[in-house]
């Protein structure tokens, strides 16, 4: 329902409101919109919506289009002037909209300007994780294992073979942590995520990417280089530690790859993390291997939430277009209660279809489908070491190295993220499409994954 609108914008909607047939010449038939199928049952921020406006529109037809419900522009997500070509669409805008207005009305309305490619919600995600202490030694990182490393645990990723052969990543490959912060100064982090020599800190834009001094990442929740803020950044770190945590230092536990790179793009704060942010986070990524040359094979994706977004999918591929993978949590709905078959349900971003997305389930130490983890045929591609997840946290000050124990398909999806960057390491110039189509390819036949996932299996490094 709408309420106190001014009388000049209850007459703007009610031309909007006109039947189809006596109102379809004013604004081109919506072909429909998926984000509005969630609008009901997922969190998004009530007052904004994301508009796509489509390329070459002027100021005064996009000013025309807010105007409509006196909605004002908190940002450009992302410029005209910063696509390429290819991409054929204009400015991407977040606004805000007055309390009180029906946003699925606003949506709808806004899809029919014909200034207007899409409009969607602003949607909330959060992470996909729930808490339950030298490690891989004494049996605790089963994650880590497989049927012939010492300890041994067939339903591990099998790394430790891996190892045994001499691979053990490069700290020429890069990976990005689309999430929290990361605790960077941990013990078995130190060293492990970048320092950005083209943009020191001196209060420039050196690189020229629009993020003055990201030395280390950029923090898209609060909009500053500050990329950890302390001990609530622990899952960012925890998802950092399974892909990237040192080896042979004499403490702690140990990640897939000895060797990397992380790239943080935090937008995940207290409160879960928007739409828009996510967006900008991808593309932060994505933009240091296209402009500058990083050699990024993957982000790692342990969040979801909301429903189907236009904006994310773009964002997506154009990380697609520059051979960088997505690889993205199944999701919780064993516990969350919202549903775990993802071929039903769709989860978000898991369940989008670009072709350099990995859908990750979660695995117990015994082989089972962890309770929690979500699944599906065609929707989710293997599952992963997700139950009793040990890696790094910060301490309860902040500023002290600890562990912990995780569960979720957050912590499963950092094996197969640190797998791909393994893959690199050993195969340097592999595209997205030959990486995903090894790690899909080496999985192990699970019988409680079959008809569960894509391949029916786990993952398997153990050969990378």
């Amino acid at each position: 329902m709408i309420v106190n609108l001014p009388a000049r914008r209850l007459a703007k909607l009610a031309i909007l409101a006109l039947p189809l047939g006596l109102g379809a010449f004013l604004f081109p038939q919506s072909s429909g919109n998926l984000a509005l199928a969630g609008i009901q049952t997922n969190p998004h921020v009530p007052d904004q919506v994301v508009v796509q406006f489509r390329a070459g529109v002027g100021e005064n037809a996009k000013a025309a289009a807010r105007s409509l419900f006196e909605a004002s522009t908190v940002e450009v997500v992302l410029g005209e002037s910063q696509r390429t070509d290819s991409d054929h669409k204009g400015d991407l805008e977040l606004l805000r909209i007055p309390a009180g207005l029906d946003l699925a009305t606003v949506i709808k309305s806004l899809d029919r300007d014909p200034a207007v490619e899409f409009a969607e919600p602003n949607w909330i995600y959060h992470h996909f994780s729930t808490s339950t202490d030298p490690y891989y030694t004494n049996g605790s990182l089963w994650g880590m294992y497989g049927s012939a490393t010492s300890p041994s645990n067939q339903y591990g990723s099998g790394a430790g073979s891996a190892w045994a052969a001499g691979h053990t990543g490069s700290s020429s490959v890069y990976v990005g942590i689309i999430d929290e912060g990361i605790f960077f100064s941990h013990q078995d982090l130190a060293g492990q995520v970048f320092t950005n020599a083209n943009d020191p800190v001196d209060g420039i834009d050196n690189d020229g990417d629009g993020y003055v001094d990201d030395i280390h990442g950029w923090d898209f929740n609060s909009n500053n280089n500050t990329i950890y803020d302390g001990a609530g950044d622990d899952h960012g770190t925890h998802v950092s530690g399974t892909i990237a945590a040192r080896a042979n230092n004499g403490t702690g536990v140990v990640g897939i790859n000895w060797n990397i790179k992380l790239i943080s793009a935090k937008f995940l704060g207290n409160s879960g993390g928007t739409l828009t942010n996510a967006v900008k986070a991808c593309d932060y990524i994505t933009n240091f291997k296209k402009n500058q040359g990083y050699n990024i094979v993957a982000t790692n994706n342990s969040w979801g939430g909301g429903g189907y977004s236009q904006s994310l999918f773009d964002a997506i591929e154009r990380a697609n277009t520059q051979n960088i993978l997505f690889v993205a949590a199944a999701g919780n709905g064993g516990s969350d209660g919202i549903g775990d078959n993802n071929d039903v349900i769709a989860n978000y971003p898991s369940n989008y279809t670009n072709a350099n997305v990995i859908a990750v389930a979660a695995l117990t130490s015994t082989g089972a489908k962890a309770s929690f983890s979500n699944y599906g045929a065609t929707t989710v591609d293997l599952a992963a070491p997700g139950q009793t997840i040990l890696s790094t946290i910060p301490g309860p000050n902040g500023q002290t190295s600890t562990y912990a124990y995780y569960s979720g398909t957050s912590m499963a999806t950092p094996h197969v993220t640190g797998a791909c960057a393994l893959y690199l390491s050993t195969h340097p110039g592999s595209t997205a499409a030959q990486i995903k189509a090894a790690i899909l390819g080496s999985t192990i036949a699970t019988s409680s994954m079959s008809g569960k996932c894509v391949t029916g299996g786990r993952l398997n490094v153990s050969g990378f």
